[in-house]
């Protein structure tokens, strides 16, 4: 996961592309995009790491029961 998001801060490429190509949640055909979340909605560490973030900033590597996350905070 840090080689994807090391091309992320390289700008070698995007999230929303890596996310359409490795990706094995259903977001992945939508470059990533969960679309609107309250708070509840997430597991705890996904749910804390999107909403410290500002928008338009990236987070680092945030692990869950789901798996290992790269979050952009859109909104």
């Amino acid at each position: 996961m840090s080689e994807y998001k090391k091309q992320i801060d390289d700008k070698k490429a995007t999230l929303e592309e890596l996310a359409e190509k490795f990706s094995d949640c259903s977001s992945a055909k939508r470059g990533g995009d969960l679309g609107y979340f309250t708070k509840g909605a997430m597991q705890k560490p996904f749910e804390e790491a999107s909403f410290d973030l500002e928008v338009g900033q990236l987070s680092g590597i945030v692990e869950t029961d789901s798996g290992v996350h790269v979050i952009l905070r859109t909104a």
